[in-house]
Formats: C-alpha cells, structure tokens, sequence
C-alpha cells in the first residue's frame, strides 16, 4: 500500500468515524469519559513526581496491554511500533531489534539511546552490547499492565545513558483479584503458546501477581527445527502499609528463539528462486551445530538451535512511603544474573558459486554437496553463501543496580534528590567460524571445497575455524564491569495554570577488565591425528596478551520545561534538554588505548534537543503534536562491516499522536516527519550532508478498532515511507504499509475466541541492508518483516 493511499485510508477512517450516529448516549458518554481518562492519566516513567498527561512539560504516551494486542505483535519490539516517534526495526526475530526515536541514529544496532526498563529500571544499563541488545532479554506478556513511554530530553535527567527516550514496562500488581490463561496456535506457521497471570489479595494488605508464558515451534519463519522454544515466569508481592507500600519482584526467563539476520533477495525487494525473503532463513536442519575453540581455548561446539538464548534471574524491591511533613522516599532495586547465547548464521557474501570456491581453494577449484539428499554430489549452481557464523556467548550480563529518591513538597512546589548507582558485567566471547551454504530456503545443504587436484578445503562445510573473509576480525573475548553514579536533582512548581520543572543528572562511571583478541595456531580439532587444511590456522583467543580496560567517564545533563495550560482542554509546553550517553563494550574494537585509557570524546556521545508541543483534547477527540530539533553524537563500530562511525547528526521534524472516540468505534495514530542529515563526520566527510542509514521522512501507525456486544475486530496499519540502505544515499528501499488485522468473540462472558493476522497482504518491508549500492549480480543481504501468519488464541478470564 503506498503512503498516499495510506493517507487516504486514514482520513476516510477518521471521517467514518466522525460521521457514525451514536444512538446510546450512554455509550457516548463512557467512551468519552475514557478519552478524558487518557489525558488524566498518571504518569510515573520519566518524571521525578507522578503528574497527569495533561499537566506534564514532557512527550509522554501511555499504551495499554489490550491496545497491544490490537496490533498483533509477534515480538517485544514490534509492539513498540505502535509508540510515537519511535522507529523499531522488529526483523531480528524475538530480539536483536534496532530502535531510535525521533531521529537520533542508529548507526549500528541495539537501542543506543533509548533505554528498556522493566517497572522503573534498566534491563541492561547500555541498550546496544553487542549481540546483547536490552530487548534480547525481555518479553511482553500478559503480566504487563501498561507501556508508558516517554520521548525527548527530559529522559535525560530521568535516567542514566537514555538521552533519546524511555520505554517502560509496568506490571500488573494483583490490585483487581482477576486471571486469565491464553492459548494461541499458529494456523499457518508452527507455534504454540500458552500465556496465564493471577493477581489479587491474599489479607487486607497483602497483594500478589504471578504469571508468565511458555511457548515451543519453529516460528514465523522455515528454519527446519524446533528454534522457538522456553518460557518466562514473573511474579510480585506487595504490602500495603498505611503511610505506602513495599514491594518484592520476581523474574525468570529461559526462552530459545532464532536470531534473523539479514538474507539474500533482489534489491528490488523480490525473492531469489529457491529463497523466499518472507518466510525462509539461512537457518536449516542441515545446520545444527559448529566446533571450534572456546574462550579458554578448549574444544567446544555450538549449537545453531540455542538461537537467541537468554537466561535471566532477577530479584527486586520497591517501596515508596510517606514519611510525614510532606517528604516521600522511593527506592527500586534490583539484582539480576544474566547469561545466555547468540547464535545465527551470517551471509557474509552471496556471489558467484566458481568465484568463492576459487578465492578458498584456489584455480581450478571444486564444489560438492556435503550433507542433504544429494551428499557427494557435484554442486552447479551459480550462487552460493559464505557464511560466519555469529556464535556469542554471553558468560555474564548480571546487574545490580539501585535507584534513590527523596522528595519534598512545600506548597505547590516539589523537590526531588536522587541517586542511582549500577554495575553492569559485559563478559561474553565470540568464537566463528566460516562455512558454505547453498543459496535455498527450506533446509539449505551445506558445501564443501577442494582444490583442481582433490585436495579438500572443507570439513562438512566448515572451510575455516574464524572468519579470515574479515581478516579473522571477531575472534575475541571480552571481561569488563562498568560502575554508574548518578546523583540528581529536580525541582517543579506552579503558578496558577503554568507549570514548571528543571532537572539536572550528573554521570560519572569506570570501566575495568580486559579484552582479547584472536590467535592463529595449528590444533586438531577433530582429534583423528591429521591437520586438515581448515585445522593448518584455526582462530582461538590470544589470552596470554590480553588488553587492559581501565577508563572512567562523567557528563552533566539537564533539562528545563514548562507547560501552560491555556484551558483545561488545551495546553501547550516547551522543554530544552542537554543529555548524553556512556559508551560501553563497542569501544572495545580499537578505541582503547595501551594502557586501558580511552579519549574523552570517545567515552560519550552527547545530545542536545528543544522541543515545542501542543496537547488538544475535543469531546470525542484527543491530539498531541510536538515539533522537536536535535543535535547528536556519534562514536560506534558495527561488526557486520567493520567500520568505524565518529560523526554528528542534527535532526528536526513534528511528532502527531491522536485518538478519536465515538460510540463503539476508536481510532489511534500517529505519524512522525523527520528530517535528519550527517553534519559532520571526522572517518568519512563524503557522508556530509547525507540522510542518515534506514531514517525515513515518515514512519507511522494506525489503529482503528469496532467494539460490538460480543466482541470486537479491528485492523492495524503499521508503516514508513522510503529510506537509504547505507550513509551513501545510493540504494534505497520502498516504504511499505504493514497491515494486521483481529476478531474477537465472546463464546460467554469469561471465554473469548479470537483471530489475528499479521502482515495480512503479505507486504515486503525492508529495514536494513548491508549494501550501500545494487551489485552487479542484483543480490543485497537484507532484512525484511515477516511475510503472513495467522493465530487463533483462546483466552479464559476468572
């Protein structure tokens, strides 16, 4: 669907839904009253004293588990699609998603400055670790009460490296004493899941919540095994006491689900023969496992299965009290042990069959099946995968942090102290290797190699223990802590219908450990007494000349804002916020000096935003629109090619959330412009001037939802508009309109049958290339959404 026809769409929406004659005034009246709720609704992400949406100097949107659900999420980060402003790239699968907001970069991966937290802290304190994105380690369940999201500066001071915006999820804490157990199926994919929670309370002021998920199948996509596969429990227990509450939170996630890197297509958008881009994966049956050499050297072997594997257990107390004479305390903390695996396969070139071969074994050189129905076969086919494999482990990802708050109120006026401190473990290993694979969806075969006189280059596929395509680049293994202290300070009053707030955050942390890089030696591998060729330089950790870490950094920010309320349905504000962000492990490829030091302007990346807004609210209709401009630094390294990023970005453009009530009928939307560019870039100023990678002018959703008396149906339209592959400005992707659908019945008043559709029109929609420009083949390594897949979920609530 293209975006015009998508503009059409939207306004006949809104027309139809402004046109509907209510015939039950009383149904009127709920449904605008619950307009109403939306704008007085408490918000606690973000700001130091809990205020209404409508009182608030900061973007602010709050989402509700069933408006969720409308949008037919089939991970974590696609349902943060439907969150204004924010961009998420959900084409990893369950995790590994790329997510910006409002124009600030996303020159690598992960959630650079955007944090992910779980009820008020960080999931992981820096949101892109490499192949440890926050969103690896999370999962939307029915457990989450709410996602309040909030974007722009005052993030800033709210919270340490998240100068972009914050991403909240609140869980249900047992206040209504209530359950429910889902079941869904795929009918056209292979998944089955069952979701269940109960709260309510066990004496007058003891309340509980528990509940979680478990899940097993292939998934949305033909990976030839069962990738999918665990669970996550979460529970809580909370004491009310009479001047507040303390609290005690439980996690635990165990869950296996594959890692979609990017895949070979035209770069038009069109599948290869044999590959389709929409629902096949480089992953197959014939791939399972890989054997090398671990962290300590010692032979071990990966399992392609693990896919994305985190395991997470958590614990964590809250209490907020009242402590007389106006003065309030509020701790969180948490602590977290975290581990886990990544493994997928990575098409590091998709090319001529003869020319891999050669450029392996060279002249001459021979190519046959190594496993599948044709084992021992001559390979002729024009195009084959030399693939690395990403095998990850991540030893220890553990936390433990703790987040202070004391607070004041005099008058109209409150003042906020608080103090946060973290340390974040980033102990992990990367241990590749390089193989063969045909160009095929549905269980690729993999391929061997010899040279013109018989000689073999390969062993089942493998041609080489590490990755020499990139000059052996990522055999490593890295050990650091990194220390956060954060003390801050707010302060917020009012004069009449003017509220004001400013807000200052100074950081300061130490990285200590140390990193090491590959070492080539001869090893047996295999243990049958020979050194095979891919055996003669077998890539393992160089632990006997490990690199020192040992650095520290600190950055001030803040952020000053107002809001009027010129009526008590209109209101306008403007915020000034000056914020930054800690690097973490990516400085670890070659920004680390001898002695364990790192440069200043390397250690962070700073942010500098303004932004105006306006919040409406009619009877039946509620509008926010916010212009923002914002200036942003950039020190990164991407490990899919290998480069550096040391450069600034300016941004500017206008973010419009709306929803319309009337009768039965509500629509939600919001669409984000943005017009960004490279200011300045320090590796390559070719770049400058250049719309940054993957950033559209527009992005955009909409939500449009029918309740009637036994049920309700809706559809979702979920898009951007066209955006460069690579800094370059040379390939560009199509924009696209993603369209989900659902229908629900109520079988009786506690059992509810439902029907959901994702990707309905089976739409392309590219979200990352590796290519800047069209080869001469045609071919690009990209990612895509996934094609159609629909499930039906029983849901029984007592």
């Amino acid at each position: 669907m293209t975006t015009s026809n998508v503009v059409r769409f939207t306004l006949s929406a809104l027309t139809l839904a402004m046109s509907l004659n209510v015939n039950a005034q009383e149904e009127q009246t709920t449904q605008k009253n619950a307009a109403q709720d939306q704008f007085e609704k408490i918000i606690v992400t973000g700001v130091p004293k809990k205020t209404t949406v409508m009182a608030s100097s900061v973007s602010v949107s709050s989402v509700s588990l069933e408006q969720v659900s409308v949008a037919t999420p089939r991970s974590t980060a696609e349902a943060f699609r439907i969150i204004p402003g924010v961009r998420s790239e959900s084409t990893g699968g369950e995790g590994n998603a790329n997510i910006a907001v409002r124009g600030l970069p996303v020159a690598s991966g992960g959630a650079k400055f955007l944090q992910l937290q779980e009820d008020g802290l960080p999931v992981l304190q820096f949101g892109d670790i490499a192949f440890g994105n926050a969103d690896i380690f999370m999962r939307l369940d029915n457990t989450v009460e709410t996602i309040e999201s909030i974007r722009g500066g005052s993030a800033s001071t709210a919270a340490s490296d998240a100068p972009g915006g914050i991403i909240n999820f609140i869980s249900k804490t047992g206040e209504s004493e209530s359950g429910s157990v889902a079941l869904t199926t795929g009918l056209d994919y292979d998944e089955t899941r069952t979701d269940f929670e109960y709260g309510g309370y066990l004496s007058d002021s003891v309340r509980f919540h528990v509940g979680g998920f478990v899940r097993q199948g292939e998934g949305p996509r033909d990976t030839g095994y069962t990738s999918n596969r665990g669970g996550q429990i979460k529970a809580n227990l909370t004491k009310e006491l009479k001047n507040g509450y303390v609290r005690l939170y439980y996690k635990h996630l165990d869950d296996k689900s594959a890692g979609y890197l990017p895949m070979p297509m035209r770069a038009n958008g069109d599948s290869i023969a044999g590959f389709d881009a929409l629902a096949d994966t480089p992953h197959s049956a014939y791939f399972l496992s890989t054997t090398g050499l671990g962290r300590d050297n010692q032979i071990r072997q990966g399992d392609m299965r693990d896919g994305m594997h985190p395991v997470v257990n958590s614990v964590g107390f809250e209490a907020n009290l009242e402590l007389g004479n106006d003065w309030t305390v509020e701790n969180r903390l948490r602590k977290s042990s975290v581990s886990g695996t990544f493994m997928s396969p990575f098409p590091a070139e998709v090319g001529n069959s003869q020319g891999i071969a050669e450029s392996i074994a060279g002249a001459g050189a021979t190519l046959s099946y190594a496993n599948g129905p044709q084992a021992g076969q001559a390979f002729d086919h024009d195009l084959l995968m030399r693939v690395h494999t990403f095998d990850v482990a991540m030893n220890d990802f553990g936390a433990l942090m703790n987040d202070f708050k004391l607070s004041k109120t005099i008058g109209d006026t409150s003042f906020t102290f608080g103090y946060f401190v973290s340390n974040q473990s980033i102990d992990m290993s990367w241990l590749w290797n390089s193989y063969l694979l045909e160009v095929k969806g549905n269980n690729a075969a993999l391929v061997n190699v010899s040279s013109a006189d018989g000689t073999a280059y390969s062993e089942n596929g493998l041609y080489a223990y590490g990755v020499p395509y990139w000059g052996n680049c990522c055999q490593r293994n890295y050990n650091t802590d990194y220390d956060t202290k954060a003390p801050y300070f707010a302060i917020s009053t009012k004069f009449d219908n003017l509220s004001l707030d400013a807000s200052v955050r100074h950081d300061s942390g130490e990285a200590k450990g140390n990193y090491a890089g590959a070492a080539l030696s001869s090893v047996d591998i295999n243990r049958d007494g020979m050194i095979s060729k891919p055996e003669e330089a077998v890539a393992g950790i160089d632990n006997a000349n490990a690199s020192a870490v040992n650095y520290d950094w600190s950055y001030t920010s803040y952020s000053v804002g107002g809001n009027y309320q010129l009526s008590p349905d209109q209101a306008v504000f403007a915020r000034y916020s000056k914020g930054a962000r800690a690097n973490a492990d990516r400085l670890l490829f070659g920004k680390v000096r001898a002695d364990g030091s790192v440069a200043k302007e390397d250690a962070i990346d700073e942010v500098t935003q303004l932004e105006l807004g306006l919040k409406q609210r009619f009877d039946n209709l509620r509008l926010f629109a916010t212009a923002f401009f914002a200036q942003t630094e950039e020190q990164n390294f991407e490990a899919t090619t290998q480069k550096f990023f040391d450069r600034k970005y300016e941004a500017q453009g206008i973010e419009l959330e709306a929803q319309y009530f009337v009768g039965s009928f509500d629509v939600r939307g919001n669409v984000t412009w943005t017009d960004a560019e490279i200011a300045k870039d320090a590796l390559t100023p070719e770049v400058v001037g250049n719309t940054p990678r993957r950033q559209a002018d527009f992005i955009y959703s909409l939500m449009a939802r029918y309740n009637f008396e036994q049920g309700a149906a809706g559809v979702t339209l979920i898009g951007t508009t066209d955006a460069y592959a690579q800094d370059n400005n040379d390939l560009k992707f199509d924009g696209y309109t993603q369209v989900n659908g659902f229908i629900s019945y109520d079988l009786s008043s506690a059992l509810n049958l439902s029907l959901n559709v994702n990707n309905l029109f089976d739409t392309v929609g590219i979200t990352e290339a590796e290519e800047g420009s069209i080869p001469d083949n045609g071919i690009i390594r990209a990612r895509t959404i996934n094609g159609r897949t629909t499930s039906v979920t029983l849901k029984y609530v007592f």
